[in-house]
């Protein structure tokens, strides 16, 4: 709290956005939407305790990622018997637990987890199938900029990945990925322009 709620404070006062707190800890949400954050980004998908019901009482947007394990031990030899299968049915089950509790569908956002309790190949499988994922009938959230799926495939240092960025976040975007979480801002609208643009083209082509 001492770290996030005046630097959401300062950026509420200074611009007109919308504020994420990631957390998972039910007093930090609370506190953080008091402050004027208007989006919870929980890697634990409201498991935590009373996470659930402080993201019912601030009705606010929340973004329910997968994780397999915890983070310090998640990427150690994760497995999945389909990794696909296995997320999706993850998310599905806290988007139903999410609505019961009285959180709109509208306000629900589900994020695969690209880097959580992931091998390079689960990540690339989840990556290529994104598009699989608007089956859960929520906006998609792909935050895959400067990890080490992109490092590690192409051997480069987080400074050095500006081109795989653009290539994976433009892959999102070509599978229709709502939000793209990046680093490198400038270059990625770039990147989304044009295939906005091809699809554009292509839905006029198909009427």
């Amino acid at each position: 709290l001492d770290r996030v709620i005046p630097v959401i404070e300062a950026i509420s006062q200074r611009f007109d956005c919308v504020i994420s707190i990631d957390t998972s800890k039910a007093k930090v949400m609370t506190e953080a939407v008091n402050a004027g954050a208007s989006l919870i980004n929980d890697v634990r998908a409201l498991q935590e305790q009373d996470a659930l019901a402080a993201a019912v009482e601030a009705k606010v947007p929340v973004c329910l990622m997968h994780m397999q394990g915890q983070p310090r031990v998640m990427q150690q030899n994760p497995h999945y018997d389909n990794v696909i299968e296995d997320v999706m049915t993850f998310l599905q089950s806290r988007i139903s637990i999410c609505i019961e509790a009285g959180i709109a569908q509208e306000q629900i956002i589900v994020d695969p987890g690209f880097g959580f309790g992931k091998s390079l190949e689960h990540n690339y499988q989840i990556l290529a199938n994104l598009q699989m994922f608007h089956q859960l009938k929520v906006p998609v959230l792909a935050g895959m900029s400067r990890k080490s799926m992109i490092g590690n495939l192409l051997q480069r240092e987080v400074n050095q990945r500006l081109a795989g960025n653009i290539a994976v976040a433009t892959v999102a975007a070509q599978k229709g990925a709502q939000i793209i979480r990046v680093h490198d801002v400038k270059e990625t609208v770039d990147a989304v322009k044009i295939i906005n643009m091809l699809n554009a083209y292509r839905n006029n082509n198909e009427r």
